[in-house]
């Protein structure tokens, strides 16, 4: 289950990825909590926030797997995290001395999404450089694993500090944490690493990577589930905060137990899909199917403990989903189309966010939170079928030209 830490920069990088993710997910609470504070509970506005955070992935988010085929993907990462630690200091301070106003966070979503657009499919193509093919489904599984574990414990710490010191010092917590990562990145032993062969720039490659998804059977379907799958998974932290807040009345601390609840499954998911070898289309379809149908319950819930048991399972199903998908995706991959195709991986698994959290948002200000995280359910199992029905059509369609020109 762990074998891929017996790589020494593989084992420091996530270390320091578990310091930083703990204090992004601090981060992420204080920011849903901050955005509510700032508009007395509006949920279009925290749909706003969530979308604005993914809507530049959605515009450029496949030019960042370019520019992680060209560039070196070390340097490109520290230069990245250190820019999202400035922009954690800078809301910390607005928030602290009381001139933080909704639109401040806007710009910080916004901000965040730019640079993830090229930290996020470089950092996902850099975890092979670290560990090999071999143990690379290992490799992710753990990413998620660890990825999961600050998701229990961050927005549980949080919790607690909102109710205790407010909003602000969070922030500042979170841009201290980013030392982790990035000195794990500075202190690698470079030579024990497996670069990929650097793309030069032409004209075309951005096609090229669209092209190779389309005329690979094993990127396609995977790819085409996330895109459906997450444009209403990304919005589920958003729904808990409206279902914890305004559906059962739960305060900043409780609101942080129902986060904690949903980690706690994913982790669970993400430690199984540690154990498999490999991923096969079977389980990607059962964990979307099973998040869709989760997700429903946990909309219908009656009372907030049941809510929180069923959070449990949403998590384990989602991470299944995503854990299979991206080793499905980067095993299918050659070398140097890894990075193009993890920015449209990335694309679609963040792309759809902007429109499915203001939809899911302005649903719960019109019938309520409960009509919301129904109706995003109801979604994610008409997105499934829709995944693979438009797979098989598009491998058709592509592969009848390829007949005829044999």
């Amino acid at each position: 289950m762990f074998r891929s830490l017996k790589v020494f920069n593989y084992r420091i990088f996530a270390a320091g990825g578990a310091v930083s993710n703990v204090g992004g997910w601090m981060q992420r609470t204080a920011q849903d909590w901050l955005v509510l504070d700032l508009t007395h509970g509006s949920a279009a506005a925290l749909g706003t926030a969530t979308a604005l955070q993914f809507l530049p992935m959605l515009l450029f988010g496949m030019f960042g797997g370019v520019l992680a085929d060209r560039y070196p993907k070390r340097p490109v990462l520290i230069a990245a995290q250190s820019m999202m630690a400035v922009l954690a200091l800078a809301i910390g301070v607005l928030t602290i001395t009381g001139a933080a106003q909704v639109w401040h966070v806007y710009v910080m979503a916004f901000a965040l999404g730019l640079i993830s657009c090229v930290e996020v499919p470089t950092r996902q193509a850099f975890v092979v450089e670290m560990v090999g093919r071999k143990d690379l489904p290992n490799a992710i599984a753990l990413n998620a694993s660890i990825f999961n574990l600050a998701r229990v414990v961050g927005p549980a710490i949080a919790g607690v500090l909102i109710f205790a010191i407010g909003t602000g010092p969070i922030f500042l917590l979170n841009a201290v944490t980013f030392a982790g990562v990035i000195s794990s990145l500075i202190f690698m032993r470079k030579a024990e690493l497996n670069p990929a062969e650097l793309v030069p720039r032409a004209k075309g490659q951005l096609r090229e990577g669209l092209r190779y998804v389309l005329e690979t059977p094993a990127l396609l379907m995977p790819v085409l589930l996330v895109g459906f799958v997450s444009m209403f998974a990304q919005s589920f932290s958003m729904s808990i905060a409206l279902m914890a807040r305004q559906v059962f009345g739960a305060g900043a601390s409780s609101f942080g137990l129902a986060s904690s609840m949903f980690a706690i499954g994913a982790l669970g998911g993400a430690l199984l899909a540690a154990r498999r070898a490999r991923p096969s289309r079977r389980t990607l379809i059962a964990g979307a199917v099973s998040f869709g149908a989760f997700t429903i319950l946990t909309g219908l819930a009656p009372f907030y403990p049941v809510y929180l048991l069923l959070l449990i399972p949403a998590g384990i199903a989602l991470i299944t989903v995503n854990t299979a998908a991206n080793s499905s995706v980067q095993l299918a991959t050659s070398p140097e189309m890894r990075g193009r195709v993890m920015g449209i991986y990335l694309l679609v698994f963040t792309g759809g966010a902007p429109i499915g959290a203001p939809l899911i948002g302005w649903l719960s200000d019109l019938g309520g939170p409960r009509v919301g995280v129904v109706l995003a359910g109801a979604l994610v199992l008409i997105g499934t079928a829709s995944a693979v029905l438009l797979s098989k059509l598009i491998g058709a369609r592509v592969r009848r030209p390829a007949l005829a020109t044999a």
